[in-house]
């Protein structure tokens, strides 16, 4: 007898969790760089989660600072809390997925802002999401198909291809996903991947888009059948590698237990595979709270 895939679905989430429960949350937050105008700090928070300074602007990508999601919890504390978050110009999310979209810290974050005195933020999503943040307190909400881009200031904000899917559910298949390009004339163009499995998209948003800096996903890759929606860290690489940017941060590991792999295995296959290509130099990985502060 088959066995449903919803059924499966929740015996491998069930897994998850109780695993997810095995031990402490591990890692201390930080008070985030403080960045000149003509400055560029990127600071990861944890998984696929950023704060972006740059153009005198400040973005969040995919802020989670929710230490579950529903029952599955993180292993490793937010790198960053929002109380000390700068005033938050734009939000971006790259797909609906509770490890990306978290309505809780979406709706913490606008409430800091209010408490502060401070204009609520803007919310840029893929096309079919904004359902899901227009009561969150956000001054307003754009949304972006591939290739289409959005003026924040000085910056461009282009919506770029991904191979995953954006389901928040199992039906509401209508959710568009993806990930962003932000860039500015006389700062470095950073390129966030969202969720993807390897695709010859990566070149097309190279020679398109010109990124300097790729924040690209490592993890959540086993088992093989994973990969249909995740890049391998060797994977993550050639994606790197094709999109002919200088500098790549790797992020989506470390935090939540989402694939079969040891939590502790992506960064360090990624940096053997950067090595004997003879790019490890050009890999900045960052720990919760850490900043990079690259050059244009």
């Amino acid at each position: 007898m088959t066995v449903p895939f919803w059924m499966t679905k929740l015996r491998q989430l069930w897994r998850l969790v109780r695993e997810s429960h095995a031990r402490p949350m591990q890692g201390q937050p930080q008070k985030p760089t403080v960045v000149s105008p003509d400055e560029t700090a990127i600071t990861f928070i944890g998984h696929s989660s950023f704060l972006l300074q740059t153009a005198g602007r400040a973005l969040l990508i995919d802020p989670v600072f929710a230490t579950r999601l529903i029952l599955l919890r993180r292993q490793r504390h937010p790198g960053v809390r929002v109380r000390d978050l700068p005033r938050i110009d734009a939000v971006l999310l790259t797909h609906a997925h509770m490890d990306h979209l978290n309505r809780p810290s979406l709706r913490a974050i606008t409430r800091e802002m209010r408490r502060r005195g401070l204009p609520a933020p803007l919310a840029i999503v893929p096309n079919g999401v904004e359902d899901l943040v227009r009561d969150l307190g956000f001054s307003r909400t754009e949304t972006l198909e591939w290739w289409q881009s959005t003026e924040l200031g000085p910056l461009r904000i282009t919506a770029t291809p991904a191979k995953h899917w954006g389901a928040r559910m199992f039906n509401d298949t209508h959710r568009g996903y993806g990930g962003y390009l932000i860039a500015g004339e006389n700062w470095p163009r950073i390129y966030h991947s969202g969720d993807t499995a390897f695709f010859g998209g990566f070149t097309e948003i190279g020679q398109r888009l010109r990124p300097d800096i790729a924040l690209l996903p490592i993890g959540a890759y086993s088992p093989d059948s994973y990969r249909a929606v995740h890049t391998s860290p060797e994977e993550a690489l050639q994606a790197f590698l094709h999109l002919g940017a200088q500098g790549m941060v790797p992020m989506h590991y470390n935090t939540f237990r989402l694939g079969r792999e040891p939590m502790d295995e992506p960064l360090p296959r990624l940096m053997a595979a950067a090595v004997k290509a003879g790019v490890g130099d050009r890999i900045h990985p960052l720990a919760e709270g850490e900043s990079w502060l690259p050059q244009k």
